[in-house]
């Protein structure tokens, strides 16, 4: 029997839709779990909210918010040592 809540996703493929507060207007954003996953781990490495880090990406981004996630998280990613240039 298959099951309801989809196939397993071990790569992270599915996509997330979170709601979050940004400047006081609440917004929603659909990213798949991976980059939810890293977008934490740099808030946390950071010493700060989720909400924070959004909200400053959001002030500065010349995209559409989840395209500035996106590539955000990946910039980030790259700068860490051992990641391929």
């Amino acid at each position: 029997m298959d099951d309801p809540a989809g196939p397993a996703d071990p790569a992270g493929h599915r996509t997330v839709k979170r709601s979050l507060t940004i400047a006081g207007h609440a917004t929603s954003v659909r990213l798949e779990q991976a980059f939810w996953d890293t977008l934490d781990a740099i808030a946390r490495d950071d010493g700060r909210s989720l909400a924070s880090l959004v909200a400053e990406i959001d002030r500065n981004r010349p995209a559409s918010l989840a395209s500035a996630l996106r590539v955000f998280a990946l910039a980030r990613a790259a700068q860490r040592p051992g990641s391929p240039s």
